[in-house]
């Protein structure tokens, strides 16, 4: 085990590290990559006394991954996605709906663990449509960070932001996560419900 959480924090650092040498943008690589830096210290804090699951360990991580990539080139200019723009003669680059889809994708079963484990409700109906509204808060929160960088700074909100002109990119961005949550759940619950029953059986 303690070999996985070192390969974790390993995998997790050297991303970050390579993120963060010569990014295209400074300013939007601190605001694309702090909810990352913001998850490592909160498992940091509680890694001991309130330990995740396995598949919540690398959802955190394949997400900050994703965060790290984007948060190094700018959301509308990963060079993969740009080729792929470029094959499907698409007129933008689609990275940010992946970040969006994973927005509501991982956080989904960290929500879903942490409702299960504090017993918050007894029907499964219940728990799956708070967590769907939960992530929806999540993205609707995050869109209001991104209209509160277009306020601030002009320049630094089109890096951030991503739209490449497209006008319901916030109703598409939250969409997006809606998807990922729901196809999480959909998923993955049965997978994460054997890890979790490992988890809390006594030892």
């Amino acid at each position: 085990m303690e070999i996985k959480k070192a390969l974790w924090l390993l995998i997790f650092i050297s991303v970050l590290t390579w993120s963060a040498i010569a990014p295209k943008d400074g300013i939007t690589w601190v605001l694309e990559a702090f909810p990352a830096l913001i998850a490592l210290l909160i498992i940091i804090l509680t890694y001991r006394r309130f330990p995740l699951t396995p598949l919540v360990y690398q959802l955190i991580l394949l997400h900050s991954i994703i965060l790290f990539v984007g948060a190094h080139y700018t959301y509308a200019e990963v060079p993969l996605f740009t080729d792929i723009q470029n094959w499907i003669g698409s007129a933008r680059n689609d990275y940010d709906k992946l970040g969006h889809f994973m927005q509501g994708f991982g956080p989904a079963i960290v929500a879903r663990e942490i409702l299960i484990r504090f017993d918050v409700f007894n029907r499964l109906a219940w728990q799956n449509f708070f967590i769907v509204c939960f992530v929806l808060a999540v993205s609707a929160s995050y869109e209001l960070i991104e209209w509160a960088t277009a306020l601030i700074s002009n320049e630094a909100a089109e890096a951030f932001l991503g739209t490449q002109g497209y006008e319901w990119d916030t109703q598409s961005d939250m969409f997006w996560a809606l998807v990922g949550a729901v196809v999480s759940l959909s998923v993955l619950s049965r997978y994460h419900q054997r890890q979790l029953d490992n988890l809390l059986k006594p030892h």
